[in-house]
């Protein structure tokens, strides 16, 4: 009998789906203590815990959910901030089920240990109560970081690096820091105090955070270099810049991009129209194009803006999607319709430059591609129509070459994305470092903090000898 209770871990509580499309208040209602240290003990505290080995930023899963099985809440917190700046969010967005969870002992013949889910717990219980404990002041290096983008990895890079007695100033872009976790992710999935939340504990830490800051206009970076004293600088801006299908009718009125779509309804809070300023057209009958964590969230948005219909539109089937499967699941309770192995031609024109449909074909899936998922085949005279008067591509993002211009000794790949050193985040431009979506291309908000927390290190090494014989 115990076996069996190892085996199932505590569901959190959320709100019913009739109830949710309502409103944009967050999904899951989060653990209750009694629940906490229930699936705390599913634990086995392992002699060689695996589920370290897949946590980008290292932190010490074990002994914070120890802490939890003794009732040691605000201590188990603390342990995860020793690693971990933003433990509110990754508790929440982290997809825990690919990295840290899946290779948990209990995952091998029944569930793993709900790890995510602990690490959302004890923050928000070390916010709940109001103890909130930044480390001891370092000893002060004279050293200066200037970070662009406030997204998850330069916001981890801040931390890591102010930890170390370096002077750290935040670039952000926008009005408000946070990047992709207040632009890019809806309410109901990270509700925007939990965001502000973070940040003010990264300001406490004695990071300096200056928005509407578009690097590239108010300064270079050889500005920032070299006139304004910063020894490095770590490039964190993400990769913002919209993909669209390249189909006729992408400029007709009600095609949105999913990036513009989203910003309007998260950061611009469009939902509250007209308490905020900030329309944004509340379609009736929706069609997002995609499969990935974006595309559930543009189709959850829309839902929740008053569709009566969300078409979620992707050219493969539901096991090649690469969203997280809470979010799929998410989707299907409440309503959104999944047409898959459907890949659109081109928007309809009702004659006065509005959508009002888009024809798709329907596809059969054939050989691997070059990700190793089996490639859309489209099927002859498959060809309909569906009746839509909003159109939201969810494809993915690129580079922004706004900042990228600006620098022209920086070394960029075939795609855009600054080439930099994988375990260092080493540019080819001495004392600039570059990590996150702005490398790689878009990945998710861990990997980023992952790539934040490698160039922390690097910089502290290139501040320790900034005149080493630089590689390039």
């Amino acid at each position: 009998m115990e076996d069996k209770k190892k085996k199932n871990r505590i569901k959190m509580r959320e709100q019913t789906p009739q109830a949710r499309i309502q409103n944009f208040m967050e999904v899951p209602y989060g653990y209750t203590p009694n629940e906490a240290v229930e699936e705390a003990s599913r634990c086995l505290s392992c002699l060689r815990p695996a589920c370290r080995n897949g946590c980008p930023v290292e932190v010490d899963i074990p002994s914070f959910i120890k802490l939890i099985k003794e009732g040691k809440f605000i201590e188990a917190a603390w342990k995860v901030k020793e690693k971990n700046a933003l433990p509110a969010v990754c508790g929440r967005v982290c997809p825990q089920e690919i990295q840290c969870e899946s290779l948990c002992i209990l995952g091998k013949k029944g569930e793993p240990v709900a790890i995510g889910n602990l690490e959302r717990f004890v923050a928000d219980y070390e916010a709940s109560e109001g103890e909130i404990q930044t480390p001891e002041k370092p000893k002060v290096t004279g050293r200066k970081v200037a970070i662009i983008g406030s997204g998850p990895g330069g916001l981890t890079c801040a931390a890591d690096l102010i930890k170390s007695g370096h002077q750290v100033t935040l670039f952000e872009a926008l009005h408000k820091p946070g990047g992709v976790l207040v632009y890019g992710i809806p309410e109901f999935r990270l509700p925007k105090t939990i965001v502000e939340r973070e940040v003010e504990y990264i300001k406490k830490l004695g990071v300096e955070v200056v928005v509407n800051a578009v690097i590239g206009k108010l300064y270079t970076i050889d500005e920032l270099l070299n006139g304004h004293g910063y020894d490095a600088c770590f490039i964190a801006t993400g990769a913002g810049l919209p993909m669209f299908l390249g189909i006729p009718g992408e400029n007709l009125n009600g095609v949105y991009s999913a990036n513009e779509f989203l910003t309007r309804a998260n950061l611009m809070k469009a939902y509250l129209f007209p308490e905020y300023d900030t329309p944004v057209k509340r379609g009736k009958k929706v069609a997002v194009f995609g499969g990935g964590n974006v595309t559930i969230d543009t189709a959850r948005v829309a839902l929740r803006l008053g569709a009566e219909k969300v078409y979620l539109i992707y050219r493969r089937s539901e096991e090649e999607m690469p969203a997280r499967k809470a979010e799929i699941h998410h989707a299907h309770e409440e309503g959104i319709e999944f047409m898959l192995l459907t890949n659109p031609t081109g928007f309809i024109d009702d004659g006065k430059g509005n959508i009002c449909a888009v024809e798709c074909s329907k596809m059969e899936l054939g050989e691997p591609d070059e990700s190793g998922r089996r490639r859309p085949v489209p099927i002859k005279g498959s060809k309909f129509q569906v009746e839509i008067d909003v159109g939201i591509p969810a494809i993915g993002t690129r580079s922004n070459p706004l900042l990228l211009h600006t620098v022209p000794d920086l070394k960029l790949n075939k795609k855009g994305y600054i080439s930099a050193e994988a375990d260092t985040g080493m540019t080819s431009k001495q004392g600039v470092f570059a990590g996150g979506d702005i490398v790689t291309g878009s990945a998710t908000v861990i990997l980023a903090m992952g790539a934040g927390k490698k160039a922390a290190k690097s910089i502290n090494e290139y501040l320790k000898w900034k005149y080493w014989d630089f590689k390039r």
